[in-house]
């Protein structure tokens, strides 16, 4: 039981943004304003994965008046800009990823992991990844979700190790390539949907095979969902942390 309680300790469970305008009268309270959203949405998650950062720039300023809107142990994920991923294919210098990160760090020790999401179109390439891989500051956690088969692949996966990267394991309804391995000393799980891509609602069923995983694991995890459609990522999100607290799961 004590090893249990220990591991309830590095779960970190929320969804994949909360600024979702369908979840009023679903989630949020009708009469709540937006900019309360985010205060609101700490009270019942520790952690929220940070998608607008993927698209457009984000003002320093409003990475402080987050950080100034959540409690003491809450963390951010923050996706890396489709700058560097999509649109130059991992082909920038140090400066210009120091340029986003640096933006990114204002939210101190609430920093929890950067994501790193590679286009369907780029394929494995070694001294591609490392000559990327070699320019992060590793001062911070990075996970790495793929979306090209070829990802799928031992060397990339020994690189990962070598820098403590996570391999990001996500469930996109079988659109991209789905594995699981463990490549750094924590787990980065995206859950999209596991009938349709952010629209389904993962069942009891799913929700404790996920317990199992994590509970095989041993590591600290971040997971988050992001089948905002209905809400139903705050609701699966819920669920999950419930099950979490369940000792008998993790006796079986």
């Amino acid at each position: 039981m004590e090893q249990a309680l220990q591991r309830r300790l590095n779960y970190h469970i929320g969804t994949s943004g909360w600024q979702y305008a369908h979840w009023r009268g679903i989630f949020y309270p009708a009469e709540l304003k937006y900019s309360d959203w985010l205060y609101y949405y700490s009270k019942y998650f520790s952690t929220v994965e940070i998608n607008v950062t993927f698209y457009r720039d984000v003002r320093t300023s409003t990475f402080q008046k987050w950080y100034n809107s959540t409690p003491k142990n809450f963390l951010f994920s923050v996706k890396l800009s489709r700058q560097i991923t999509h649109f130059k294919r991992l082909k920038v210098d140090k400066l210009y990823i120091e340029s986003f990160i640096q933006k990114y760090s204002t939210l101190k020790e609430k920093l929890g992991v950067i994501l790193i999401q590679l286009p369907p179109g780029l394929k494995f390439d070694e001294t591609l990844v490392d000559d990327f891989i070699s320019m992060l500051d590793k001062t911070y956690k990075y996970t790495i979700e793929v979306r090209n088969k070829t990802f799928i692949h031992d060397k990339f996966f020994e690189i990962l190790k070598q820098n403590n990267i996570a391999f990001c394991i996500a469930d996109s309804a079988g659109r991209f390539p789905y594995y699981e391995v463990v490549t750094a000393d924590f787990i980065y799980v995206r859950l999209h949907g596991s009938q349709r891509l952010y629209a389904s609602e993962y069942t009891e069923e799913e929700l404790k095979e996920w317990v199992r995983k994590i509970n095989t694991w041993n590591k600290p995890t971040f997971v988050y969902f992001d089948n905002d459609y209905m809400g139903y990522a705050v609701k699966n999100a819920s669920r999950l942390k419930e099950l979490l607290t369940d000792i008998s799961l993790f006796q079986k």
